[in-house]
């Protein structure tokens, strides 16, 4: 399940690291995130090494619907209640900036990534009375906005917010072009982390900055942030012939859908839940369906899903990694709206590395958090419940291998231990343990995906069980 931005763009491979190395930034993660950073920072004169997992662009940011937006969802009417307006007014000119600086790099570097300006919309089929709330928050703020009826959409809506001078693109194309100067480690995962040094199976990295991008933090101490964010999938299929929609649209309601067109194809998107939270699955066959009822001329390419993380307040985390960590930073918790800020986290985290002030910084600061010592125990609890469990050899009898039908997967209890089983349409069996590798919690079977998901902190395996997401760093292989 590739998505479409990965099967019509090739960025060129680059070789794992090869033993140890010195440098001024070293950045952990190359998405858009981690790459926009180290482009930012490399304009400023830096010498910046990005260290990868597997290829840039591999993750989130190959999956998303790519939506250079400041709207995002009913947010600004909560802002202001929870944080009050001045600070309401720093992340809605941060995601505005944002937009700016993306036209301005696109227009500078001349990337043709399919960059447009469209408005974007947020909709509702049976109720106004949020969308009056964000759209008076919205204009409190200084966007150009305004309620309306009036719809590209194939059905009747009871209202919407547009958003105007909003943008949508392309982002392996814009990826590929601003990577093309960088220095790039592919293949090469940070294990740890241990003052200024990062320790890869590949080499050490001695860096005097050091910023983690990688989607999901996956050091527990210091930071904490496990226990400050959870993980939301959602779910995309991509048609042709299908009615154009002038702009990105969103739905506010319960399951509701989400719309944009790239030229002539259509991104179709919905189905969000937690993760480790859909053992009955569905999620493509209801998109399906209501493309059928909408679109029916249409016809399916592609479809994917996505992941993200989303911190307790709806904010992001963009700044210094912890307070007892002032030479390393963090950029994460971007909810669904990784475009915007990644591009935010760049403009904070290089200006805070040249001890220039961000007008956008207090906002975003991680360190609006603080947890107890207490903390630590259970970190350690969790790592305790899961110890030896990843080195396990599970062995089930074939007639309890047998009650489960081909091409299912499920938990299997055998002698007073739950065991994770897959079985392929030719009836081979892939047994793993239930366990996260992470903190301990058990996995849950995504029929979607046949994938083990934690609906603790958003963890993945696929059936073989090999690691597919963070924060776990270790396999569940038997």
């Amino acid at each position: 399940m590739k998505s479409i931005w990965r099967e019509n763009v090739l960025i060129p491979q680059r070789e794992p690291l090869n033993g140890d190395v010195k440098t001024q930034v070293a950045v952990i993660g190359g998405g858009l995130a981690g790459i926009l950073t180290a482009y930012f920072l490399q304009k400023r004169g830096k010498e910046v090494i990005v260290l990868e997992a597997s290829s840039i662009g591999s993750g989130q940011t190959e999956n998303t619907t790519a939506k250079i937006t400041a709207q995002h969802n009913l947010i600004y009417h909560s802002l202001i209640q929870d944080f009050g307006l001045e600070k309401a007014k720093q992340y809605a000119e941060a995601n505005k900036k944002a937009i700016s600086e993306y036209k301005r790099i696109i227009n500078e570097e001349q990337i043709n990534c399919q960059f447009e300006e469209r408005p974007a919309y947020l909709y509702s089929m049976e109720d106004t009375s949020q969308l009056e709330q964000e759209a008076r928050a919205a204009r409190q703020l200084g966007f150009d906005c305004l309620l309306t009826s009036e719809t590209d959409l194939p059905f009747q809506v009871k209202s919407a917010l547009k958003f105007n001078e909003q943008a949508q693109f392309h982002p392996l194309e814009f990826l590929k072009k601003i990577s093309e100067t960088l220095t790039i480690y592919e293949h090469t995962e940070a294990k740890e982390i241990e003052e200024n040094c990062i320790i890869t199976e590949k080499g050490k990295v001695t860096a005097e900055q050091i910023i983690i991008t990688t989607h999901y933090p996956y050091i527990n101490v210091p930071g904490y942030y496990f226990m400050r964010m959870h993980q939301e999938r959602s779910y995309v299929i991509a048609l042709k012939k299908a009615k154009e929609v002038n702009g990105m649209y969103l739905n506010i309601d319960q399951d509701g859908y989400s719309l944009r067109n790239s030229r002539d194809i259509l991104l179709f998107g919905g189905g969000q839940h937690r993760t480790g939270e859909n053992s009955s699955g569905g999620k493509y066959e209801k998109l399906r369906s209501a493309a059928k009822e909408f679109f029916p001329e249409s016809i399916e390419i592609d479809h994917w899903s996505a992941q993200d993380c989303m911190t307790l307040d709806g904010v992001p985390y963009i700044g210094h990694f912890s307070s007892s960590t002032p030479n390393c930073y963090v950029a994460t918790g971007f909810g669904k709206w990784g475009m915007t800020n990644s591009m935010v986290s760049a403009m904070i985290i290089s200006d805070l590395i040249e001890g220039k002030e961000n007008p956008y910084a207090n906002v975003f600061s991680p360190q609006r958090f603080k947890f107890s010592a207490s903390a630590k125990t259970l970190i350690e609890d969790g790592m305790q419940a899961v110890k030896g469990l990843v080195t396990e050899i599970f062995t089930l009898p074939e007639e309890e291998i047998n009650q489960l039908p081909n091409g299912h997967g499920g938990i299997v209890e055998f002698e007073g231990h739950k065991v994770g089983v897959y079985k392929d349409e030719q009836g081979k069996a892939y047994i793993v343990s239930t366990r996260c590798t992470h903190l301990g919690c058990q996995l849950e079977w995504n029929p979607d995906e046949l994938s083990w998901d934690c609906p603790c902190h958003g963890s993945r395996f696929d059936y073989k069980g090999n690691l597919i997401n963070n924060p776990a760093m270790k396999d569940i292989k038997g």
